[in-house]
């Protein structure tokens, strides 16, 4: 018991020390002049966020890889197997898409072959980016940003989300064909139905897309015209993400003087994560300082991380320090998504030499804590209990979002179903198709169009009109 009573000590002197360097309340979220947030853009930038079609191939929306439910992470798992399959440099990443040449048909990949690539870093939280003036583990993206199209400054200074937007966006490994052009996405864009391919959408983005059925139509009411623009996408959805703010977990209740808010052992657990300094990291109220660490996880001919982008030396395997806001609802932890229980996270810190392979700890053993099993579980309470937002476990307003078509779908066990009642009529080189959608609204409704074994289109409506065909080809 002798823990209980360390804590207890803490907690005495801790109340006391705690008001003098936070309230406790998450501050404004920093929006950027350039941006002001607006309630049209706000509703395209969420119907953007959740868009499996701004992919080249319909499988991932920015939404796949940042689940409110899991902590705003992503709960599929994919392994990247580094240099070699199954050792210490193996990384629990994030699946993206296949890869794609730029006409739109898959060619092998040298480590994923015909499969989905898995990124070599696992997707964080959402949640974190918001205060941040750096995003991504390795901080490349900015806070000055640029137009792609124009080459100008257009946010000078807090365009961090922004920059993440598009850099996402044009990913071979996330969301994009090799090679895709703005204009292939802009026009993409213009001629498909918004969310076509998802179901059960929330209240607020089904009446905008009811009475805004088009693109050309959500961005003339979020921007006045109905020009598309890889800038302006990036301003939607960044203006979302800045209304998702997580400010109502019990840890919140707690400090605005609601006492029953954690439990007796979630106390202990407040008390010893302040006493160990683990607030010197995890900073409250946002339960990040947003610096950049090497905390010894992997060695840094792995992962350069921060020194990637800065090119300095000292800055090797660093990566930003990740919010603790609703880390219990993430199935994997660390950038490598090497711990599956948050216990497991834990422990790195209690003996992080144990695994062959890890760098030098540095600092001189700065991350490293003696923790017995008592203040390991007052933590783990602490972290399970106190940091989740209800809203976000439960995907309520404004957590709330579609269910994507891959999770409808996607478990390898059955072939798309084929359309009903096709149709295909043909006129001077014009080629007008026309079918049904499958009775089963479960069913995939996208389907890949092509000409002569190229890929020519990926539709998600009823028609289609090909206004290239010559003598002799084959559409399938």
């Amino acid at each position: 018991m002798t823990g209980r009573y360390h804590s207890l000590f803490f907690a005495a002197f801790l109340v006391a020390i705690w008001p003098l360097f936070s309230s406790g309340e998450l501050p404004p979220v920093p929006i950027p002049e350039e941006n002001p947030n607006t309630e049209p853009k706000r509703l395209l930038g969420k119907i953007l966020f959740w868009d499996e079609q701004l992919s080249s191939d319909n499988t991932v929306a920015c939404g796949t890889c940042h689940r409110p439910a899991f902590g705003g992470a992503d709960p599929r798992q994919g392994r990247h197997p580094g240099s070699d399959p199954g050792s210490i440099d193996d990384v629990m990443g994030s699946p993206g898409i296949a890869r794609m040449r730029a006409d739109g048909s898959r060619v092998e990949d040298p480590l994923f072959g015909f499969d989905p690539q898995v990124t070599n870093r696992l997707a964080p939280s959402n949640f974190g980016a918001l205060w941040a003036g750096e995003v991504f583990w390795d901080g490349r993206a900015g806070s000055q940003f640029i137009d792609p199209l124009s080459g100008e400054i257009i946010i000078r200074e807090g365009g961090a989300l922004e920059n993440q937007v598009l850099e996402t966006l044009a990913s071979s490994s996330e969301m994009a064909k090799m090679g895709r052009t703005w204009p292939d996405l802009t026009g993409k864009l213009e001629r498909e139905r918004p969310l076509a391919l998802a179901r059960d959408l929330p209240a607020d983005i089904a009446k905008a897309i009811e009475s805004n059925p088009s693109y050309p139509k959500l961005f003339t009411l979020a921007f006045g015209d109905a020009e598309i623009t890889p800038a302006r996408i990036a301003f939607a959805v960044a203006s979302y993400q800045r209304t998702l703010v997580a400010d109502q977990a019990p840890w919140d209740r707690y400090q605005a003087g609601e006492l029953n808010a954690l439990s007796q052992d979630a106390v202990y657990g407040w008390n010893s994560f302040q006493s160990l300094r683990c607030v010197n990291c995890h900073e409250p109220p946002t339960f990040s300082n947003n610096d950049f660490l090497n905390i010894g996880l992997r060695r840094t001919e792995y992962d350069l991380g921060r020194q990637a982008v800065t090119g300095e030396p000292e800055d090797a395997g660093e990566m930003k320090v990740p919010t603790l806001r609703n880390v219990a609802l993430r199935k994997r932890f660390m950038h490598t998504g090497e711990f599956s229980r948050l216990g497991a996270a834990i422990g790195f810190y209690v003996s992080p030499t144990a695994l062959e392979g890890r760098d030098e700890i540095p600092g001189a053993g700065a991350y490293t804590f003696s923790l017995g099993e008592i203040v390991q579980y007052d933590l783990l309470n602490f972290l399970e209990t106190a940091l989740t937002d209800p809203r976000v476990e439960n995907e309520a307003f404004p957590f709330d979002r579609p269910v994507l078509r891959t999770e409808r779908t996607n478990d390898g066990s059955k072939a798309p179903s084929a359309p009903l009642r096709f149709r295909a009529t043909y006129d001077e080189g014009v080629l007008q198709l026309n079918w049904d959608p499958p009775r089963d609204e479960r069913d995939l409704v996208d389907y890949v169009l092509k000409r002569d074994g190229i890929v020519i289109a990926f539709l998600t409506g009823t028609s289609y009109t090909d206004t290239d065909v010559r003598s002799g080809s084959v559409v399938t």
